[in-house]
C-alpha cells in the first residue's frame, strides 16, 4: 500500500519533522496524498493520483504522502496544515508556495472510480501547476 505510491515517485513522510521539512518554506508546488488501508484507498484514490500523473502534462514539483493509520504523528501534523478541513483519509491535496489550494476529502473519493478522482485531480494540477507565465 505505501509502495502503491512511492513506486511512482511520492516521498514518504513518516515523523512529524518530515512533515515540517516538507512544508516549511514549501515553494512551488506539491502533491500530498493522505494514503490508507481502506478500500475506497486502494481502488480509487491511489489509481486515480497514478493515473492522473501519468496522464497529464502538467505535475507538481513535489509528490509526498502520509499514512494514516500508520504513521500517526506525521498524520496528525500534515492534518494541521490541511485546516480547516477535517481529518478524512484518504484524501488528496495540493499545496502551491506554503499554501493549500485544493483539497480533496474522502467523500469526493468514497463511490467514485479511479478514472473520476484522476479526471478531477489533472484538472486541479493544470489549475494550480501550471507556472504563472506559461
Amino acid at each position: 500500500m505505501r509502495e502503491d505510491l512511492t513506486s511512482v515517485g511520492f516521498q514518504e513522510l513518516t515523523t512529524a519533522a518530515d512533515v515540517d521539512a516538507a512544508l516549511t518554506n514549501q515553494q512551488g508546488t506539491m502533491l500530498v496524498v493522505v494514503n490508507s488501508v481502506c478500500g475506497c484507498a486502494a481502488g480509487a484514490a491511489r489509481p486515480g493520483v497514478k493515473a492522473a500523473l501519468a496522464a497529464s502534462t502538467v505535475k507538481p514539483d513535489q509528490l509526498v504522502t502520509v499514512f494514516a493509520g500508520g504513521d500517526v504523528d506525521a498524520t496528525a501534523r500534515m492534518r494541521e496544515y490541511l485546516l480547516p478541513y477535517p481529518p478524512s483519509s484518504p484524501a488528496i491535496g495540493i499545496f502551491k508556495d506554503g499554501e493549500l489550494v485544493h483539497f480533496i476529502e474522502r467523500h469526493h473519493i468514497e463511490g467514485r472510480s479511479a478514472q473520476m478522482i484522476a479526471q478531477h485531480l489533472e484538472m486541479a494540477l493544470e489549475e494550480f501547476c501550471t507556472p504563472a507565465n506559461a
